[in-house]
């Protein structure tokens, strides 16, 4: 099961005004659930998103950021978000492309708008044909089946390897008004952020123009997913979509200055956090959540590499899932991360309380048996200090296990 996450029930879900959510069965494989989903908007919703930067991205990134590109040149809105499980529609040429458009044309067909007002998303198995023929027969039924307070069944459909559904909301007040803020997210492997992670999707009511949602939503993936990483591996569909529909009574919130920003923005980060934790501790076969904070770099980026270089290390992920501390792999991922001109002699971390490695060399006061007490723990803080500015960064991965090579080695039976 997921590293201390508990997953949500139906109730704690929040339904965001101006949304519904249908799900159905489209059988795009052989198992018996839903695996297709319908996110609408009603007229007047905007949307924004990031993406994957992997070169072989899948078909439906390629039509998301052209028909949001689309939105924004001609004015023309969101309406619907449609989320197929189990094919990834990747490394699929014109014919994926060609598929992907045609959900596309189906859906905007049901709800009387334009297919650029329509954003596809896929996720599943890459190189596979989709079948998209499956899709536009079932997008009826998932139609039919859209409700307000379907975002516990839609965090269900969109699952692949996960082990859990994973949702959040928050409400918060501005100006008078209650704002709310849902989403969903689904991964648990190929996770590694290169603008977000995953697929993610999140709604709230407020009012917010569509230039200042595109500089939110890739903030907001700055400070929660691009701070998850389970295996180093970017996938080829990442994608994490912000939906507005303007539907709660308040004022269009246009301007970055706006006062009211901060709160709505700290509702959409608590959120997106929450989903990208949850992806961390549902990873692969993890057994083990490693919170890895690195502070006292001259900037950012060398913190985020310091903060990598350990997350990723095999031999660091596969000594926690062990709870040996053979910690000299952490040090070895240290000198290993790139950090111009480090020197060893400022450097020092700690597991939790206990400090390992002080100024370059092992601490006196460490003793082995306080560092095992410590990678035994389910949840395991490594701080570094690099002893050289002010900067620094966080970054969230989990353990190495048997059973991340067992899952992914019996992915496409």
């Amino acid at each position: 099961m997921p590293v201390n996450y508990i997953p949500p029930a139906p109730d704690d879900l929040l339904p965001v005004p101006g949304i519904t959510l249908g799900a159905t069965a489209a059988k795009i494989k052989k198992w018996d659930r839903d695996d297709l989903l319908m996110v609408i908007a009603e007229p007047g919703a905007v949307a924004a998103g990031v993406f994957t930067q992997n070169r072989f991205c899948a078909a439906p990134v390629i039509a998301c950021r052209d028909h949001l590109a689309q939105q924004r040149a001609k004015g023309a809105g969101f309406r619907a978000l449609v989320i197929n499980a189990g094919n990834a529609n990747a490394g699929t040429g014109d014919a994926g492309l060609a598929a992907a458009r045609a959900t596309c044309a189906e859906a905007a067909r049901l709800l009387g708008c334009a297919p650029a007002q329509i954003l596809p998303f896929s996720t599943g198995v890459i190189m596979e044909p989709l079948p998209a023929e499956r899709i536009v027969a079932a997008l009826p039924a998932a139609r039919s089946a859209a409700r307000a307070d379907g975002w516990f069944a839609a965090a269900h459909a969109i699952m692949t390897t996960d082990m859990v559904p994973k949702g959040a909301s928050r409400r918060v007040a501005i100006d008078g008004a209650t704002i709310t803020v849902t989403g969903i997210a689904k991964g648990s492997g190929m996770i590694h952020p290169d603008m977000a992670t995953l697929l993610a999707f999140i709604a709230t009511d407020a009012p917010v123009d569509a230039p200042l949602l595109q500089a939110l939503v890739r903030e907001v993936a700055d400070v929660s997913f691009n701070c998850a990483t389970v295996d180093g591996d970017t996938s080829t569909n990442d994608s994490f979509v912000i939906i507005a529909t303007g539907q709660a009574t308040l004022g269009a919130i246009r301007e970055r200055d706006d006062p009211r920003l901060p709160v709505l923005r700290r509702a959409l980060e608590e959120v997106a956090t929450v989903l990208a934790q949850a992806i961390v501790r549902d990873g692969e076969g993890a057994t083990k959540f490693i919170d890895v904070r690195i502070e006292g770099g001259r900037d950012r980026q060398e913190c985020r590499r310091v903060a990598f270089a350990i997350a990723h290390s095999p031999l660091v992920k596969t000594a926690f899932f062990a709870s040996d501390p053979n910690l000299g792999r952490i040090v070895c991922a240290i000198g290993n991360a790139g950090a111009d001109d480090l020197d060893p002699s400022t450097v020092s971390f700690w597991l939790d309380d206990v400090l390992v490695v002080d100024r370059g060399s092992r601490a006196a006061s460490y003793r082995e048996v306080d560092g095992q007490r410590m990678m035994k723990k389910d949840e395991i803080v490594v701080r570094v200090d690099l002893g050289r500015g002010d900067m620094q960064a966080r970054v969230w991965t989990c353990d190495f296990s048997h059973d991340y090579v067992s899952i992914n080695a019996d992915y496409r039976s």
